[in-house]
């Protein structure tokens, strides 16, 4: 197989909170310490995807921000995901 035999590149990830999407990305998840951009229609998962994966990247301490473009974060919301509000960057 093409590139069996070259060395693999170990990348830390954190999970998007859904396993089919993690496998899909290739690597387990989303790559850590990189700036993502999720973007698509109105109404499709974004805020919720990116709520998933910061209540992720908290658990395993890491630091995040959310910059709240369309203003649609409900912290109701994003508490029941378990993200720690407290520890979020927003702007």
């Amino acid at each position: 197989r093409l590139g069996k035999n070259s060395p693999s590149i170990e990348i830390e990830t954190i999970s998007t909170g859904s396993l089919g999407l993690d496998i899909a990305l290739g690597v387990g998840g989303l790559p850590r310490g990189r700036v993502i951009e999720i973007y698509g229609p109105e109404s499709s998962g974004k805020t919720t995807l990116a709520l998933h994966t910061i209540a992720e990247a908290q658990k395993k301490g890491g630091v995040c921000a959310f910059v709240d473009a369309e203003h649609a974060l409900d912290p109701v919301y994003a508490r029941k995901l378990g993200v720690n509000l407290d520890d979020l960057l927003i702007s």
